[in-house]
């Protein structure tokens, strides 16, 4: 059985950082190569797309909201991705989830995404 487990989320004021991690095991992810990704999501919105991390790390991709202030970045002896968040805003405010898509490339879309972690809030105080 394939598990995520988000950690490093808390509250912390506007223009601060926070790094999330998040740890895959189970045997599927030392099979396979996947690309992963974080997203997040606000109470009565969608979860919304982040950043996502090829397989090997060579590519990255973001959404413009956070371009230049998050870096996404893996670890694949750890088995562990990582969200490094600087320069938070009120409106970063929300559940972040870890994400592992059947792809190697970078996964943009969120159907692309077969295993989730149980999420970590982050809350940004203005």
């Amino acid at each position: 059985q394939a598990q995520l487990v988000e950690s490093g989320g808390g509250l912390v004021q506007a223009g601060g950082s926070l790094r999330l991690s998040c740890a895959a095991s189970g045997r599927t992810f030392s099979s396979y190569a996947y690309g992963m990704g974080w997203f997040r999501q606000v109470p009565g919105k969608e979860r919304e797309f982040v950043a996502a991390i090829s397989w090997r790390g060579g590519s990255t991709y973001y959404v413009d909201s956070v371009k230049g202030r998050f870096t996404i970045s893996r670890d694949n002896a750890k088995n562990t991705v990582y969200l490094q968040m600087n320069s938070l805003q009120p409106e970063d405010t929300a559940v972040y989830y870890c994400a592992a898509a059947t792809i190697s490339g970078v996964a943009t879309t969120r159907s692309l995404y077969n295993y989730w972690g149980q999420g970590t809030q982050v809350t940004v105080s203005s």
